[in-house]
């Protein structure tokens, strides 16, 4: 069984559609514009889970997941990017991700993995990961929503809309369920 896998893949699944969908109303000036004293971009978070998720999940439970071939600063600098440019650096994470997903079991998750030395859990590890991610796509989100202004589109619940939204929960099912 894969129950408790699927729930995580479909996580990871939900905030990588909610990014898309902020990348999508931006232009490439913004996906560079940094607001605020982080100076970080969408561009720039885009990039940094990217990577992150690139070198965790890569031989996932054979090599550390800082691989050493990373180049962690790197990400962080300002950068210009078209979207394809964008969207190519991010699904290298995303595929690395799903295809080490792809391959565990529920068994797995007691296994060991290292990351910077240090052994967690495949469990733990997971929602480490998990919860890096869903930190930086709500950074991501704040700023496109921010560039956006009067012009976002709520990738959730508009304001004033829960009572016709509660009628139809559709943002609460996983993929699977759709």
């Amino acid at each position: 069984m894969r129950v408790v896998i699927e729930s995580i893949e479909a996580e990871y699944q939900r905030y990588k559609k909610l990014a898309e969908l902020a990348f999508g109303q931006l232009s490439e000036e913004q996906l560079a514009h940094a607001t605020g004293d982080s100076q970080n971009s969408v561009a720039t978070l885009a990039w940094h889970v990217g990577g992150n998720l690139k070198s965790r999940f890569t031989e996932f439970l054979d090599t550390d997941g800082e691989k050493p071939w990373r180049e962690r600063e790197t990400e962080f600098r300002p950068r210009h990017v078209t979207h394809a440019q964008l969207l190519a650096f991010w699904e290298q994470g995303w595929l690395a991700l799903s295809t080490a997903l792809r391959t565990l079991t529920d068994s797995d998750l007691t296994r060991t993995v290292v990351i910077r030395n240090q052994q967690l859990s495949v469990v733990n590890a997971l929602h480490r990961s998990l919860a890096h991610t869903s930190y930086h796509v709500g950074q991501i989100i704040f700023l496109a929503k921010t560039l956006r202004s009067s012009e976002w589109q709520y990738l959730s619940i508009p304001p004033g809309n829960s009572a016709e939204y509660n009628q139809n929960p559709t943002l609460e099912r996983t993929p699977r369920q759709s």
